[in-house]
């Protein structure tokens, strides 16, 4: 079977599980989320292997790149990415990628721009089940009244993400 490396990245906002898989970051994920077990069990059989507790190339960039959009020294991510889910999570992350740095946009747009107007709670599904958190931005979707909705890492650190990227722009 093959193997997932995977490490844990502490920051003072969140700690975090990383995953590489060939050279690809299939996992960015809140190390302390209701849906951890599914995330995690989603992509080890998705891609056919099991989590060994190793860094690499990848892992190690990525804690930089994290650390470096913390400190608010970096606005996107350079990061060879592999997503796994279905058709429409993968579109629906894929359109998350677009949201540009300090902005937002609604559950109902998105699906709107995914030409599915009707599926915002389909998309708002999708969204919860990003495994790339910070760097498939999920935390810039917020509800159509204005209200933050639910996020993976809590409420708290939504808001927190969204005013360190709309302080920096």
């Amino acid at each position: 079977m093959s193997a997932i490396h995977i490490q844990y990245y502490q920051h003072p906002y969140a700690e975090f599980i990383l995953g590489s898989y060939q050279h690809q970051l299939c996992l960015c994920d809140f190390r302390y989320r209701k849906l951890r077990d599914t995330v995690d069990n989603r992509i080890k059989q998705g891609l056919n292997a099991e989590f060994i507790e190793q860094t690499d190339e990848v892992l190690e960039t990525t804690k930089q790149q994290l650390s470096e959009y913390f400190q608010g020294e970096r606005n996107a991510f350079d990061l060879p990415l592999l997503t796994v889910g279905t058709p429409f999570q993968k579109s629906v992350w894929q359109a998350l990628q677009t949201i540009p740095y300090g902005h937002t946009t609604a559950y109902g747009d998105l699906a709107k721009q995914l030409g599915q107007p009707t599926a915002f709670r389909a998309v708002a599904n999708a969204n919860g089940a990003n495994a790339h958190a910070i760097i498939i931005p999920c935390h810039r979707v917020i509800a159509s009244n204005g209200g933050l909705g639910g996020y993976g890492g809590g409420v708290p650190l939504k808001q927190k993400l969204l005013a360190l990227e709309t302080r920096l722009i």
